[in-house]
């Protein structure tokens, strides 16, 4: 092993008691995430420690066994580029959200929703369809994030209603980032390796949208057929309006999202530049609001109210699924697909999506780049992006709500409903079957 890492190429440890090492750790602290209500220990904590921890450790090893650093150092700088790209994109999403909130637009959203009669099962199937046809367009974590504030406004603490509701957003963003390719961090990487067509992922639409719809429907009958306005006066949410600059606010953060997909695709730029770009014309609007409206306004205001420990839980899961990567836990995906059937191992990268993040095991998948036609590479996409619904912190969308939600949504809470997830993406894969490998309709 030593030889072979003196040639730059990283040491596979997954077979080796250092490498078992580090899987047990990383189980371990997956344990106290899921568990977090148990100990009251906030995910971020224990996703921090051990995606630090795995690689203090592996850099002990190289320097005790005297290994060349060349391939830890490349890969440390790979992962430091991974995270910073998501990190910056969460952190303007966030920022835009909490100034939203400040200018009372979900307020305001919240008000004209019950003000026409809705009822909690109304808005439910409403958010959720908004969710599923925003994603496609503003990414499932900022659509996921948009709407979690929503349910939110609309009552902050019946968990009868948000619970269910809270999933239902989680499927459908996730739903609908899978058929477009700037919809997910997954599609993006599959589109920019030239493994479908911009066409081809729109093909995916009837799989990713009945697959929600099938899970929506069970979801629904544990919502509350109540109205929320039962125990205060209907007439008084009609009244609130959204504060100044609060519209302008909106067409900013449009105009973000526009610049993070043209920056993509015309500029081959991260998608977190455009976010930034945004970001900045943000804070040039709201300090004219304080100088020329006299608006008590503030950029850095907005930011305080960021849920840093979401931020920090996807650096340290991010890390720790690294870690994985880099020892060589994730490198037998191309043994995998030749000695199994494609459509067996991309259904089960749906459910290991769930356990590990979508983003590294789609990594995984490209880098190994099996030999597999067109309708297998839109399948695999599809399990990764819907697959993350399974686990409640499976993907960004649901770990961005738990963030929005702590102590509401979280995996216990959406384990007891993982079988209406499940179901849905039964039924997404048969239907992607019967439409590419019956009907050859691609």
């Amino acid at each position: 092993m030593i030889a072979q890492a003196s040639e730059h190429t990283a040491l596979n440890l997954a077979a080796h008691p250092f490498g078992w090492l580090l899987l047990i750790i990383f189980v371990v602290g997956y344990y106290f995430i899921a568990v977090e209500e148990k100990y009251h220990l906030d995910k971020a904590k224990p996703a921090l420690f051990i995606g630090t921890l795995m690689y203090v450790l592996i850099g002990g090893y190289y320097f005790i066994n005297g290994v060349d650093f060349t391939p830890f150092e490349a890969a440390i700088d790979h992962l430091i580029l991974e995270i910073a790209e998501i990190f910056f994109f969460l952190f303007v999403a966030m920022t835009f959200i909490e100034a939203l909130i400040e200018r009372g637009v979900f307020g305001a959203l919240r008000s004209k929703l019950i003000a026409k009669g809705y009822g909690y099962r109304e808005l439910f199937w409403i958010t959720g369809l908004l969710a599923f046809f925003i994603s496609p367009i503003a990414d499932n974590l900022t659509t996921a994030l948009i709407l979690s504030t929503v349910l939110l406004t609309i009552d902050g603490k019946d968990k009868a209603f948000l619970v269910p509701s809270a999933i239902n957003v989680v499927v459908a963003a996730n739903a609908g980032g899978a058929w477009s390719p700037f919809g997910d961090i997954t599609t993006l990487m599959v589109w920019a390796a030239e493994k479908g067509a911009f066409v081809e992922f729109l093909y995916l639409f009837p799989a990713a949208f009945f697959g929600w719809l099938v899970t929506a429907f069970l979801l629904s009958r544990y919502v509350p057929d109540l109205d929320p306005n039962k125990d205060g006066d209907p007439d008084a949410a009609s009244k609130i309006e959204i504060l100044k600059g609060g519209e302008v606010i909106i067409g900013i953060g449009a105009l973000t999202i526009a610049l993070a997909v043209i920056g993509k695709q015309v500029m081959h730029l991260p998608p977190m530049w455009g976010m930034l770009f945004g970001l900045s014309i943000l804070q040039l609007y709201m300090y004219r609001l304080q100088k020329k409206h006299k608006q008590d306004v503030s950029i850095f205001q907005a930011m305080s109210k960021i849920e840093n420990n979401t931020l920090l839980f996807f650096f340290g899961i991010l890390a720790a699924v690294g870690a994985l990567h880099f020892v060589g836990f994730l490198t037998y995906a191309a043994e995998l697909y030749e000695r199994f059937d494609p459509t067996v191992v991309n259904i089960g990268v749906g459910f290991l999506s769930a356990i590990v993040d979508n983003v590294p095991v789609m990594s995984a998948v490209l880098k190994a780049n099996p030999a597999i036609d067109q309708a297998q590479w839109m399948l695999v996409t599809m399990t990764a992006g819907i697959g993350g619904s399974l686990i409640s912190f499976g993907s960004a969308a649901g770990v961005g709500v738990m963030g929005k939600m702590p102590g509401i949504y979280t995996f216990a809470s959406h384990i007891k409903l993982g079988w209406t997830v499940l179901l849905g993406y039964i039924v997404s894969i048969a239907i992607w079957y019967v439409q590419f490998i019956v009907l050859g309709y691609y």
